[in-house]
């Protein structure tokens, strides 16, 4: 084994941890010495939007002590920048295994360095904990949660005073300080526990409120009232406030998916509790199929991600994409907004530089400015800070199936989404009209954007080394060519230059600095490359449109666009 490595072993095996971790590492020592080096060839990266790892015993994974050390590093930069007053944070958990002891834990540290806490009383969705920060005054927040993860899988979450997630410079100044914690015995367990204080209900109540103020037509509700819901929390926190937030609209025909109503970290009915993943909604599609529903919705672990399924114009059931999903949502706010008289000349909607161009395409038509930020909701959060004492925030969205309408929070919220996509189906169906009816509608008006999305995973010591390899590679040598179609720009954003590939010229992107690439062809096509900043993966993000004459002609003009996008992929050879 590496001497650094077995050095960071030592360090654990005769240091101040407890026997339960001690016992845990012996075992690896005798029984898988490769899971061992992986679990202290480093330390476990607290990243810009906090820490996500294995869980287990080691330098690189998920557990009480690097939870302890990051909250110590947090509280130390906590209370350089509000230096003598009260510092207050809230802390939330999801339903993973260890989440509620890695929130007591932050608590406990929180507290003994004289920060004022307030820990929810049990699990609860992650947009409830962002709605708590703004609502109590807190100067900070953590969610325990491995959002979407597998169930070997969690998290922290960190958030700053106006309920988003950590943002520059704040982000980096967290990180050095909590690289600053060299040893357990640097962190404050216990001695505060007085100022903790348990919220809960209350909580709730305020948040139902906030989310029931959102609806646009509750007239349309009550005459569809009864429009057939089936909900999955996926095993997860939704089912806390998605079923209370739906009666407080008025849907009456409500029905969860039992086998995955309860609360489990096990995740036992699902491999990836994603509502991404078709697998995982398996048994919603099932359900919607047997009771003739209307709609059918799943939300994540922590309920800021939301999925969704109809029929389609064959009386099929799909699941729609994040980006369809997206594109309804925003166009709904938008329009339903003209047409209640609610809406103002000076709204705004945001979307990340990966989430399709159409929704530009009908904020431009509205003439409502759409601005594109960079992947993750705590640039949406922070743009509606910059432009707030201007500009009134209606939505804002990503392809990864987030949405977040008003901005009463600053994260991403399936709970919301849930009740406002339920709406927008009982508005279609007072017209006659389905979901998806309506999309293909926008289709023909629009032209027909067609989004894809592969991830290639690559775990271990030298995952991160592979990445870093295809990003330079992709950056040094772009395509020229790409599926017949000759590739006009390069955006570079870690660079913060575009360039047209052309004639030559270049430009400066103004945006933060991130490590994403766009390729922008002749024909209208964009291809977009990130690492992921919470899993071993780099994502491929597909893009293309054509003009759709009629809804007739949609399954045609589906399948050259999806033959478009396998092209794309096998000319950057990404299908091996």
């Amino acid at each position: 084994m590496d001497a650094k490595i077995q050095e960071r072993v030592n360090a654990w095996l005769n240091g101040g941890f407890d026997d339960a971790t001690k016992n845990e590492i012996r075992k690896l020592q005798k029984e898988n010495p490769d899971e061992l080096a992986d679990a202290f060839y480093r330390n476990l990266e607290f990243g810009t939007g906090g820490l996500r790892g294995l869980m287990g015993a080691g330098t690189n994974r998920m557990n009480k002590y690097t939870v302890g050390m990051a909250t110590q590093g947090y509280a130390n930069y906590l209370k350089k920048t509000y230096p003598g007053g009260e510092i207050r944070v809230s802390i939330a958990h999801d339903s993973r295994n260890n989440s509620r002891l890695f929130a007591e834990i932050t608590a406990n540290v929180m507290a003994a360095n004289g920060i004022k806490v307030f820990l929810f009383e049990s699990l609860r969705p992650t947009p409830e904990l962002s709605f708590s920060i703004r609502q109590l005054g807190c100067q900070g927040g953590v969610v325990c949660t491995a959002s979407h993860n597998p169930k070997e899988y969690n998290g922290y979450k960190a958030y700053w005073n106006d309920g988003g997630q950590l943002v520059p410079p704040h982000d980096k100044n967290v990180i050095t300080e909590v690289d600053k914690i060299g040893s357990i015995d640097e962190v404050k367990w216990t001695g505060g526990e007085a100022i903790i204080s348990s919220i809960g209900k209350e909580m709730d109540v305020e948040y139902i409120s906030m989310v029931k103020d959102l609806s646009v037509y509750p007239d349309a509700i009550q005459r569809q009232k009864d429009l057939k819901i089936v909900y999955t929390p996926i095993h997860g926190t939704g089912i806390m406030l998605v079923p209370a937030a739906l009666d407080r609209f008025g849907f009456t025909n409500v029905n969860i998916v039992e086998a995955q109503a309860k609360p489990d970290g096990n995740f036992p009915t699902v491999v990836y509790p994603n509502p991404e993943e078709a697998e995982a909604m398996s048994l919603g599609l099932k359900d919607s199929k047997e009771k003739n529903a209307d709609i059918l919705l799943g939300t994540d672990p922590d309920a800021d991600r939301v999925g969704i399924g109809v029929k389609d114009n064959k009386g099929n059931w799909v699941l729609m994409n994040g980006n369809q999903t997206a594109v309804l949502a925003f166009n709904y706010m938008i329009e339903a907004r003209k047409s209640k008289g609610i809406a103002k000349p000076n709204d705004m909607v945001v979307k990340t530089i990966v989430t399709t161009d159409m929704i530009d395409r009908i904020a431009e038509k509205s003439g409502i400015k759409c601005y594109n930020v960079l992947t993750g909701f705590k640039w949406i959060a922070e743009l509606i800070k910059e432009k707030e004492a201007t500009e009134n925030y209606v939505i804002g969205g990503e392809e990864s199936y987030g949405l977040m309408i008003g901005s009463k929070l600053r994260d991403k919220d399936a709970v919301s989404a849930v009740a406002m996509l339920c709406e927008m189906a009982a508005y279609e169906k007072d017209k006659g009209k389905s979901l998806f009816e309506k999309l293909v509608q926008l289709y023909v008006e629009y032209g027909f954007y067609k989004e894809s999305l592969i991830s290639i995973t690559k775990k271990g010591m030298r995952g991160q080394e592979e990445i870093a390899e295809m990003m330079q590679e992709f950056r040094d040598n772009p395509p020229k060519i790409v599926n017949g179609s000759t590739v006009q720009q390069l955006l570079d954003y870690d660079r913060r230059k575009g360039k047209n590939l052309v004639n030559g010229a270049e430009w400066e992107i103004k945006l933060p600095k991130s490590n994403v690439l766009q390729f922008i062809l002749e024909d209208g096509s964009k291809i977009s490359a990130r690492p992921s900043g919470t899993e071993p993966k780099i994502k491929f993000y597909f893009s293309v449109n054509a003009p759709l004459k009629s809804a007739e002609d949609y399954d045609k003009v589906k399948g050259e666009l999806d033959a478009k996008i396998q092209g794309i992929i096998k000319d950057l050879k990404l299908n091996k």
